[in-house]
């Protein structure tokens, strides 16, 4: 597949997205920009939660990730699966009783206005952050397979990304996000089961065979109960997972703003149950599919690449499969990244304007709706910058270094809703802000400690002790008696 070609096919699908968008966009007010005025249907918002859990880090990154993990993967989706009840049946019913627009406006009303801006202030570094990563990630692959090859720098290719997201969604907002996020569950299913129909044929594998095929394989191991100092042992990727699914999902604007796009409390509740099981098929698929990357690239001799998170790039677009593959595979990328880097644009506009700026209590709609574009193109113009920074960054696998940045930055909001939601305790609202920066650095802490006294490494379940010390900070700093009603704090 030539660079021409991979950008024919990048062009194409950007053409679809604008005239998805477009319609979806139609006639916005600023309440459909934040919310989608919570009207779409349970099957709607899941059939968009799909493809939203899965960014074009995803996409490139965990095909890659089975020659050095294995399956391992899978037992961090078990905890986020475990992770979506907690926020189907805990979260789900709390935000709808409180009909918030940005979920940072709990922390206003259970604790004050401080509590508020630090919790929409770590989400704001911590979307942004991810967001950047993963754009990173796939202006990567794009870099050697257009960019480079006509000569053109890394600075033009993500800042052409982060303008033509931008452009999409700066009509449409979440209603935007949520039909183009269908558009890409649906080219993210066919990426992956035609990827693995062409190389089961490459590879001469039978359909009743390729279970069998796979889990013979060393790189299929699921479950690792050996060793307990292991990154990778059961325990603390279940609970790793646990708890960062209600982190990065159920306490991200960037995520539940597409649940709380529902009609219903009911209907989310569906929504996030079926996506949860729905998740667990999707990546199963794409753990498969790196296993048959390497059994193809081991049978063509296909030399692999610096960076395992480039594996399927080249099996696909330069493998020698049939060009559809290569198609595919491009199409599956471009969505995955245009899906996931839109919605946390959006989402950013919302949290800035809404919890910093506290836009919606202040002034009228016409004025809203301006500021709020401003704040779009703010909030662009920093994640193109913060993607350039990204290009000094090391060979780490760029879903890993997403969920060691997760620990830190969303550990303070999990412990600040935790705290919130199990006691009625009334905090120090001016404290939270120094509570929630010692929480990390007192992580930091206890990580290297752990590793140099008794060797063992705390891996992905960080921000469960991150949550823990912001707990203990506020339960230090608070009072009896809570500010928010008892029937609210009980949601």
């Amino acid at each position: 597949m030539t660079p021409g070609a991979v950008l024919l096919t990048v062009l194409g699908y950007i053409a679809v997205l604008f005239v998805v968008a477009g319609i979806a966009g139609r006639r916005v007010s600023n309440r459909a920009f934040f919310t989608g005025n919570r009207e779409n249907p349970w099957y709607v918002a899941a059939l968009a939660m799909v493809g939203a859990a899965m960014s074009g880090v995803t996409f490139v990154s965990v095909p890659g990730s089975v020659a050095a993990d294995s399956f391992s993967y899978m037992q961090m989706v078990f905890g986020f699966t475990a992770g979506q009840l907690v926020i189907a049946f805990v979260l789900i019913p709390l935000f709808y009783r409180l009909q918030v627009v940005s979920l940072y406006e709990y922390l206003d009303r259970r604790f004050g206005v401080t509590s508020h801006r630090t919790g929409a202030w770590f989400f704001f570094v911590s979307k942004m952050l991810a967001a950047a990563l993963k754009i990173f990630a796939v202006c990567t692959v794009l870099q050697a397979l257009v960019f480079g090859p006509f000569g053109l720098p890394f600075a033009v290719n993500a800042g052409a990304m982060v303008f033509l997201v931008w452009l999409y969604t700066r009509r449409g907002g979440v209603r935007s996000v949520v039909w183009t996020d269908i558009l890409h569950t649906l080219c993210l299913v066919a990426a992956i089961v035609l990827s693995i129909v062409f190389l089961m044929r490459g590879l001469g594998i039978a359909l009743p065979e390729i279970g069998e095929r796979v889990a013979s394989d060393s790189m299929s191991r699921v479950f690792f109960f050996d060793d307990a100092a292991s990154p990778r042992y059961f325990w603390k990727m279940f609970f790793g997972g646990l708890f960062t699914l209600v982190a990065m999902t159920g306490l991200d604007q960037d995520m539940m703003q597409r649940n709380l796009s529902c009609r219903s409390a009911r209907d989310a509740q569906i929504n996030i149950v079926i996506t949860a099981f729905s998740q667990m098929v999707v990546i199963l698929l794409f753990l498969v599919l790196g296993v048959l990357l390497y059994l193809y690239a081991g049978q063509c001799r296909i030399p692999l690449p610096e960076k395992s998170d480039q594996l399927f790039a080249v099996v696909a677009v330069r493998g020698g499969l049939p060009l559809i593959v290569g198609i595919m595979f491009v199409v599956g990328l471009i969505s995955s990244t245009y899906s996931s880097a839109g919605a946390a644009l959006t989402a950013l506009t919302t949290s800035f304007t809404v919890d910093m700026l506290r836009g919606p209590s202040r002034w009228d709609d016409r004025r809203l709706t301006r500021v709020r574009q401003w704040v779009h193109v703010a909030m662009a113009a920093v994640l193109a910058v913060v993607v350039l920074l990204f290009g000094r960054f090391g060979n780490d696998s760029v879903i890993n270094l997403i969920f060691k940045v997760a620990g830190y930055t969303y550990g303070p909001i999990l412990g600040m809703f935790a705290f919130g939601i199990l006691t009625r305790r009334r905090v120090r609202d001016a404290w939270v802000p120094w509570i929630a920066v010692a929480a990390p650095l007192l992580s930091i802490a206890l990580q290297r400690w752990a590793a140099e006294r008794f060797g063992y490494h705390i891996g992905f379940e960080l921000i469960a002790y991150n949550a823990l010390f912001t707990m203990i900070g506020m339960a230090c700093a608070s009072t009896p008696g809570g500010k928010m009603s008892e029937d609210s704090v009980n949601s």
